[in-house]
């Protein structure tokens, strides 16, 4: 819901393959969660159980309260054509639910089929869907594991069961690096657009399948397929380990095996312990590497090695510099170019564009300057160029910009935020000066300045500004930020992240911690007119509980009042 659930889209998806060091293939059992391991038995023991006793089986797992169905974890049993023979949710239970399909499109019964009978030698497998919690209506990432067993009257089953975890774990990146090299020696490059599918097996959570050729070329990479066709041999992570070197040596040497790596999570600034298994993959007549990288539960993050500059102190240094702007214009730049100075520091530097989007001043790289760069896009789309020109054309004449964009020296795009600020030269002519600072992490000041600027728009536009809201290369999502309105009587209105609550009546809803946050954030902007909450919820990633504020603002829109917000977790 809102900003209280994980938004996956492509961003959630950053910098899933570079490597700090390699090590010895490691046994996925030995790794296991003990909740996984505890599932994959109950899961075995039931499939042994409809192999020796068929479809008597099936009472034994509807009784409640027993080792089949307790709580959340419960066995379901389906036939391969989609009947639901097994469920605790009697809706379900002898209906035929081969097209149900998750939040985000992904064909659920379909896929769970598909995990255990695709591959006849590997009649067992994972699968990553979103779906509620018994009784509720938050869907929640869900990993089941499935197993294809035959019955003595000689029907096949897929049995299963899963559990609610918004983090990958070794055993699933296996399971999806084995399945997509299989896909690649049965079909070849027709199956790399299998890997591309957000709807598809090979994409889910923070997880996706990355293939590179022996020579080091980008093939397959749905985070950055900006990336494709390119020759990335000599990529290195943050500790300047080259790790594409690292894996395709793993993959030559022992077949397959796992490259452990250092880069920062989606809107955090230090780099943090990633993991991918890659495996080797025939290919025709030559060989390619397959991966798939995840952040693990607990992964150590690397000290801070410096200070980096905060949200509010980079508007500071800004403002200050269009206030010199707008005494000197053109005459400052030669003070803005000066690297060790206060205006130029590492990766933080100035750039200038006039109102039309052309470059006149960049003090990083000159040689671009004069150049019309206002239909300059990201990796995802997002139209970085054209926002920077319409937050300096708005009523506040400044405001942040998120987007993906390579470091200088890099291939790889990281987000960026930009603070930019329209400002005036002597001369009378307006232009925009802006400044960035990569990984930055999440801020209050990058909410206030998004729900700010929604408030905006619905005042102005009431209804017609929603689509607006919910275009996921526009500028009211990013990261694993996003904007949702409400009404006054907690009815979603938007919510990218879970356009299915749309329309839904929340005002009940409870965080982990019992706190009816809907019904709090509502009297707060009725009252004060915009206010900071608190509560408890997922971060994406963690299945533990997190501290999370939420920005509410209350929007008169002619005769409509909306409850316009969003949220960050805090450290």
């Amino acid at each position: 819901m809102k900003d209280r659930l994980t938004f996956t889209l492509v961003p959630s998806l950053v910098a899933v393959f570079l490597s700090l060091w390699c090590g010895p293939a490691r046994a996925t059992e030995d790794s296991q969660d003990k909740e996984t391991r505890a599932l994959i038995a109950l899961v075995k023991d039931a499939a042994e159980l409809v192999h020796a006793k068929g479809e008597t089986a099936f009472t034994d797992f509807r009784l409640a309260g027993s080792r089949w169905r307790q709580g959340e974890t419960y066995v379901f049993v389906l036939d391969p054509q989609g009947n639901m023979l097994v469920h605790p949710d009697p809706a379900m239970e002898g209906k035929n639910e081969l097209d149900l399909k998750d939040i985000n499109g992904k064909p659920i019964i379909r896929g769970l089929i598909a995990a255990a009978t695709t591959f006849p030698s590997k009649p067992e497998g994972w699968y990553h869907y979103e779906w509620p919690v018994p009784g509720g209506i938050l869907p929640r990432w869900k990993s089941t594991y499935v197993r294809l067993v035959t019955a003595p009257s000689g029907k096949s089953y897929v049995v299963g069961s899963g559990m609610y975890t918004d983090r990958m774990e070794r055993s699933f990146v296996v399971d999806a690096v084995r399945d997509a090299v299989a896909q690649i020696e049965k079909n070849g490059a027709a199956a790399f657009p299998l890997f591309h599918d957000p709807t598809g097996p090979f994409v889910a959570k923070d997880a996706y399948i990355f293939v590179i050729d022996s020579n080091g070329v980008d093939l397959v990479n749905p985070g950055f397929p900006n990336l494709e066709g390119r020759n990335i041999l000599d990529v290195k992570d943050t500790h300047g380990k080259q790790l594409i070197r690292e894996m395709l040596k793993v993959a030559q040497s022992s077949g397959s095996g796992w490259v452990d790596y250092m880069w920062p999570k989606p809107g955090e600034s230090v780099p943090t312990q990633k993991s991918a298994f890659v495996s080797k993959a025939k290919m025709g007549e030559t060989w390619v590497l397959v991966g798939c990288g995840v952040y693990l539960a607990d992964a150590p993050k690397a000290r801070r090695a410096a200070k980096t500059m905060t949200a509010p102190e980079l508007m500071a240094l800004v403002r200050e510099g269009a206030a010199v702007l707008e005494q000197q214009g053109e005459k400052a730049y030669p003070a803005f170019r000066k690297k060790g100075s206060k205006w130029f520091r590492d990766d933080t530097y100035f750039f200038v564009w006039t109102m039309d989007g052309t470059r006149v001043f960049h003090a990083a790289d000159p040689t671009g300057e004069g150049r019309n760069d206002s239909g300059i896009k990201d990796v995802l789309g997002r139209p970085f160029g054209k926002m920077f020109l319409e937050v300096g054309a708005s009523s506040s004449g400044e405001g942040w910009v998120h987007y993906m964009y390579p470091e200088p020296g890099d291939i790889f795009p990281t987000w960026k935020s930009t603070f930019v600020k329209r400002v005036t030269f002597p001369s009378g002519k307006p232009y925009v000066i802006g400044c960035g600072i990569y990984n930055m992490q999440m801020d209050k000041a990058f909410v206030e300045d998004v729900v700010n600027r929604a408030a905006a728009l619905v005042a102005a536009q009431g209804k017609e500004a929603f689509g607006q809201l919910r275009d996921k290369t526009g500028p009211f999502v990013f990261m694993d930020t996003y904007v949702f309105v409400d009404t006054t009587d907690g009815t979603e209105l938007v919510n990218p992240a879970q356009p299915s609550l749309e329309g839904k009546n929340l005002i009940d809803l409870r965080d982990l911690k019992g706190k009816a946050v809907v019904q709090e954030e509502i009297a707060a902007a009725m009252k004060d007119g915009s206010a900071w909450l608190e509560y408890y919820w997922y971060k994406p990633g963690h299945n533990t509980p997190a501290r999370k504020q939420t920005y509410v603002r209350k929007v008169q829109s002619g005769p409509n009042t909306y409850i316009v917000g969003s949220g960050v977790y805090l450290e």
